[in-house]
């Protein structure tokens, strides 16, 4: 590895132990075993690097709750079932001690418009990848008008899924239950 995969490994295992606002450049540089010139050099600052870091520890947890590694994804494209399936993948995540998840509540109160310039467009992905998973196709054949509607709708779910389970997570709600809710928002919506 060179110093710019070092740095990112270095960055996400900071992230995980010191959180966004607590990780120096010196302890990202002690970490991956480089030196305080590379930041710049190679992300143009901490906080840039960071921001990698955590798209970087975001997309590592897609393929645990996307079906990735080869597992393989319960109920037919678009279903009840799947949306069942992957939303409980995302929560076991979350009940996991040391879920990165904590960290995405710390990240989306940073007010720094460079951060926040790399993680916008990471959410528009993030919602496209979610789309893939749920509706069975590639990303890439995700348009950008799905990616812009079904994608956000996902993207908030996530989000507010993260908030509850950071905030309390013997009320949050589980695949399950957001599955039931889902259900009968489209019992409400049917006309007869």
């Amino acid at each position: 590895m060179g110093h710019r995969e070092d740095l990112l490994e270095g960055a996400k295992r900071c992230l995980l132990e010191k959180g966004f606002a607590r990780t120096t450049a010196r302890d990202i540089v002690k970490a991956s075993g480089t030196n305080l010139a590379s930041i710049g050099y190679h992300y143009g600052s901490k906080d840039a690097l960071l921001a990698q870091a955590y798209i970087a520890l975001v997309e590592n947890m897609s393929g645990i709750f996307g079906g990735g590694d080869g597992a393989v994804v319960d109920g037919a494209p678009g279903s009840l079932e799947r949306f069942r399936w992957v939303w409980s993948n995302i929560v076991g995540t979350m009940r996991e001690p040391d879920s990165m998840w904590r960290l995405s509540m710390e990240v989306m109160t940073i007010d720094m418009p460079e951060v926040r310039e790399h993680l916008s467009q990471a959410q528009i992905e993030g919602g496209r990848g979610l789309v893939a998973v749920l509706q069975g196709v590639p990303e890439e054949e995700v348009s950008d008008e799905t990616a812009d509607t079904l994608g956000r709708f996902y993207m908030t779910l996530m989000t507010g899924l993260i908030a509850q389970w950071t905030f309390d997570a013997k009320t949050a709600p589980d695949g399950d239950v957001l599955t039931e809710g889902l259900r009968q928002i489209i019992e409400a919506t049917r006309t007869d």
